[in-house]
């Protein structure tokens, strides 16, 4: 079921309802969510709930054997490592298998080798990436003593289905959702309300920008070699908008949904688009997933502790790891890596953690996320491209064509307005969760700060049912 289906529109408040009526019980309350969440995740293909029920059951077990002792050592490091054997094996084989097998006869074929490997014909469950990363982290940091491990079931399998960030994140850590599925959760008006001000902007960014944006970047990739450069530089920065809008947009409706339930979902972006160099550009996106590798990857393998070039390599292995995390494809791979090559003089000059306050309006300010911004656009082409050779191509095209290209634009000239108008509100809002929560004026009381937060909200409703674009897959279902 997607968010932007009409049977969400049922769904949600048939859900909200069964739940708030059994608020006297939280083993109730779970139990609605973790039906309704199976229902939300077996709409696509009742098939995928097989998976996801062996991960749950086999963290939720490897949890209940971690004993903890100084006696138990060993046995508990092997159930940690069977768990992750197990999970990482399922999604190599859903996500990987074909990969890797192609590229290995194609190895063999160079040296003059032949090899007909089999490949498997099978559909790449919705999500497998996201609830895979969310239960080995449960796993993990039960063994490393950051949670103690939980007996009620019900809690632990809502925990790792919930339906609202199952399918393409947050990647939450057991640390802050799973107590909360443990606990009594009540009803917060305030909470509930800034949570579908949340979801009408998660809304507005993917059915008016991200939707409106697919269209013109399909258009132009399709035919890239026969427009000029000017059109050409519109579909790279339209893809940038567009994956943003698209994947922070879901990020937005799961974490407003999730407080209408009473519960807190990490950020996982913040405004990414005004980082003022690569590092802070990866400290605002995709937040879940970063902090994920940062803390399972980066810092066992010694992070920065032991000098730059075992940063440099840690710093390698978790962009060329992010890569591939996002599917079975080089252009992924080759994105992560040129991410990790942006990163090297940031380490060198130990700058990383430069920028900690929020972007100015000043010409220092503006050059570098200009520039930020551009290495970015640059890094989504490839991520962008069906493979190497046509990310390649498309570069090669763009260079040579911008030289002499007239400054007109064939395709995107709706969906780069509208990406202004993101870029507008998300600046002047910058220093809160997301556009449409209200502080200062917009937040006071009285009839006019009112009349002006509800014309907002009616804007924003009728431009989605006016200009929204044709409808699109969210994007990060894939991964």
């Amino acid at each position: 079921m997607s968010f932007t289906s009409a049977a969400f529109l049922i769904f949600l408040p048939v859900v909200f309802a069964l739940y708030w009526l059994t608020r006297r019980s939280v083993r109730l309350q779970n139990s609605v969510l973790l039906a309704a969440s199976y229902v939300f995740y077996g709409w696509w293909d009742w098939r995928f709930l097989i998976l996801i029920m062996i991960t749950s059951l086999s963290s939720f077990a490897s949890g209940l054997l971690i004993v903890g002792s100084a006696e138990s050592k060993r046995r508990d490091r092997l159930t940690v490592a069977a768990n992750i054997v197990l999970n990482i094996g399922i999604l190599a084989v859903f996500k990987y298998y074909n990969f890797f097998v192609d590229n290995f006869a194609v190895m063999l074929s160079s040296i003059g080798m032949s090899a007909d490997f089999p490949t498997l014909n099978i559909i790449l469950p919705v999500g497998i990436s996201f609830y895979t990363f969310q239960s080995l982290s449960y796993t993990i940091d039960v063994y490393r003593k950051k949670i103690a491990a939980t007996s009620d079931l019900v809690a632990f399998c809502t925990f790792i289905a919930f339906f609202p960030q199952l399918v393409a994140g947050p990647i939450e850590r057991a640390t802050n959702l799973l107590p909360q599925m443990l606990g009594r959760r009540t009803f917060s008006y305030p909470r509930a309300v800034d949570g579908c001000r949340q979801m009408l902007w998660g809304f507005f960014k993917k059915m008016v920008i991200a939707d409106n944006c697919a269209l013109a970047v399909d258009t132009i990739w399709q035919d890239y070699s026969s427009m000029n450069g000017t059109t050409m530089a519109v579909g790279a920065i339209l893809f940038t908008f567009q994956i943003y809008c698209d994947f922070s947009g879901y990020s937005d409706i799961a974490i407003g949904t999730a407080r209408l339930f009473g519960i807190n979902l990490m950020q996982n972006f913040r405004m990414p688009y005004f980082s003022r160099n690569i590092a802070e550009f990866w400290r605002r996106w995709h937040i879940s997933l970063m902090t994920w590798f940062r803390d399972y990857v980066y810092i066992p393998l010694g992070g920065s502790r032991r000098g730059r070039w075992i940063t440099l390599r840690n710093t390698l292995t978790v962009f060329a790891l992010s890569g591939l995390w996002h599917g079975a494809n080089w252009t992924y791979v080759c994105w992560g890596l040129y991410h990790a090559v942006l990163f090297v003089p940031i380490i060198l000059v130990s700058k990383s953690r430069k920028f900690a306050d929020e972007p100015q309006l000043c010409i220092a300010d503006v050059c570098r996320m200009l520039l930020t911004f551009l290495l970015v656009v640059f890094g989504w082409i490839i991520f962008r491209a069906p493979s190497m050779s046509q990310a390649v191509d498309y570069i090669v095209h763009l260079a040579a064509s911008m030289a002499d290209s007239p400054l007109t634009i064939m395709h995107g000239k709706a969906a780069l307005l509208y990406s202004a108008v993101i870029v507008a509100a998300e600046w002047m809002q910058r220093r809160h969760p997301h556009a449409l929560h209200f502080a200062g004026w917009m937040g006071a009381a009285g009839a006019k700060t009112t009349v002006a937060r509800y014309a907002v909200y009616l804007l924003i409703a009728t431009a989605i049912i006016l200009l929204r674009g044709e409808a699109q897959t969210f994007i990060y279902f894939q991964f």
